[in-house]
């Protein structure tokens, strides 16, 4: 590794000797100049990679110099070194984009740990970062050959999310790359899991299953309705937990957090996994209580998901919660939506529960499977979570959190499923009236490979609407999409790297439901 290069400028360097060989001995490169304008010349011609600026200088100062400095090399660290603690200098100084300050008399051993937080930080993190995971892998490895429970997966899942996270900052590719790795292993213990357990899961009562999308508005709402309490419920259609990770850093001012977990019912798709959290019904209970939701017809958010707002009013009556008003249900797919709920929200929280489904994350999923430009925008799921982090921190919803922070309300957000970047296509064999989705189909007489799918021959079963008799539904398991045979690679090709949802993967399953209280 080439030395790093480190420019001490002050007017009395000579008495800095001592100093500047005890860098050099740790593997520095000094250089030194006595006054501002020959420090000023040598930055001007060549590259360093710290600055150490003394503050009280004859001539030009340090805060000069520094202005200087930043005109023709922004990104250049600088530490100032000064006699002065007032508080109004060191103002002047941060305003000015010092990276550290120490305060004279310095040693040794004080200007070595500031030259290494600046430039080695990053390395000495990655080292540490490397040798965690590298332990913590071993050990999830390990975990993968026992027998584990639903709070074990979701710890399992909310390990790996929040090391790709942190990887975020670290750009380490071969590190992100072990990760991805051991993330499509446990997806694939994963599937075999679900598929193993889920048909006993919706025939089992609340109390022996993990929570479930039905489950989330008797756990989290009703218990504060009932109290009395205002909620504002928010799903954001489509958000994963990594997701939800980017965005947390925007509440943390304005609201207390307290995390929890549900898993999607599947197939993890808007009309089954929503619904069942408005209603509280398996989408076989839905098709018998409200057969015309589930008339022949594509499985799609507008023509399956339009009784949100009545569903949420029949599970409240049902559970035996008598609210003075009705509640109200706001439903945002474009900016101008947005913008209304803003604009009229005090009018909105008249009542003890307002609902809102938030669509864009859901949009941009699908959006980046047909845009090219959305693709080379968000390559991959670090540059996905970027995007999503970015719409949010300028969109009216984030606009309406902080309005709702000022008032006395208890805020529950949870995501109907997620999504996961399918990598890889299995061959899929049905008749004309099978379904068209690509991680989920029914239909008469499929066929797919078992390894790659969960084959549901009975539906009711799995708790899901029969339609007919002669039914059955696939489920595409880990990264997998289905492709027919005819022209088979052009649509392997076209839908490869999109982000889609309706199967089973932690990423699509395993989602949080978050609890907001204003500060």
């Amino acid at each position: 590794m080439n030395k790093a290069r480190i420019l001490w400028v002050d007017d009395e360097i000579e008495f800095l000797e001592p100093h500047i060989l005890f860098l050099r001995e740790k593997g520095y490169e000094v250089e030194t100049a006595s006054n501002a304008d020959d420090g000023l010349e040598l930055i001007k011609q060549s590259n360093f990679d710290l600055v150490l600026l003394d503050e009280m200088m004859p001539g030009k100062d340090g805060l000069t110099a520094l202005t200087e400095i930043k005109k023709f090399r922004p990104g250049l660290p600088v530490i100032m070194i000064t006699k002065n603690e007032e508080e109004s200098l060191m103002e002047d100084a941060i305003g000015a984009q010092i990276t550290d300050y120490l305060t004279k008399p310095v040693n040794p051993s004080q200007i070595l740990i500031a030259a290494k937080k600046i430039l080695e930080s990053r390395d000495i993190s990655q080292k540490k970062l490397t040798r965690d995971y590298t332990q913590e892998l071993n050990k999830l490895t390990m975990q993968l050959m026992s027998p584990l429970s639903p709070d074990d997966w979701i710890e399992m899942y909310l390990k790996l999310t929040t090391w790709d996270v942190e990887l975020d900052s670290v750009g380490d590719k071969n590190l992100r790359e072990i990760v991805h790795n051991q993330r499509r292993e446990c997806n694939v213990e994963f599937g075999k899991y679900v598929e193993r357990n889920y048909a006993d899961w919706v025939n089992s009562s609340e109390e022996n299953r993990p929570t479930l999308s039905n489950d989330v508005i008797k756990q989290f709402v009703y218990p504060e309705l009932s109290e009395g309490k205002k909620v504002v419920f928010v799903v954001i259609d489509c958000m994963r937990l990594d997701q939800w990770l980017a965005l947390e850093k925007f509440f943390y001012d304005f609201y207390t957090i307290e995390k929890f977990y549900h898993f999607s019912i599947l197939p993890t798709a808007t009309p089954y996994s929503r619904n069942a959290i408005f209603s509280g019904l398996f989408p076989s209970e839905l098709e018998q209580r409200y057969p015309e939701m589930w008339a022949q017809g594509e499985d799609d958010d507008y023509s399956r998901n339009r009784n949100e707002s009545e569903l949420m009013y029949d599970q409240l009556r049902l559970l035996g919660l008598k609210l003075k008003k009705e509640p109200r249900y706001s439903k945002i797919i474009n900016v101008e939506e947005g913008r209304q709920l803003e604009r009229d929200l005090n009018s909105y929280l008249d009542t003890p529960l307002l609902s809102i489904v938030v669509n864009f994350v859901d949009i941009l999923a699908h959006s980046r499977s047909d845009l090219p430009i959305l693709k080379e925008i968000a390559p991959d799921e670090a540059s996905y979570r970027s995007l999503t982090s970015s719409w949010f921190e300028h969109s009216s919803i984030y606009n309406i959190f902080k309005k709702l922070a000022k008032e006395d309300v208890t805020i529950i957000i949870t995501s109907d499923h997620g999504s996961i970047r399918c990598m890889r296509g299995t061959k899929v064999l049905g008749d004309r009236e099978t379904s068209t989705n690509l991680r989920y189909k029914y239909g008469r007489n499929l066929k797919v490979d078992s390894k790659h799918a969960f084959i549901i021959t009975d539906p009711l079963e799995c708790k899901l609407p029969k339609r007919n008799f002669n039914i059955n539904y696939i489920i595409a398991k880990e990264d997998y999409y289905f492709v027919y045979p005819t022209n088979y690679h052009k649509y392997l090709a076209y839908y490869r790297d999109s982000f889609q949802h309706g199967g089973i993967s932690m990423e699509e399953m395993i989602l949080p439901v978050i609890k907001l209280q204003p500060k």
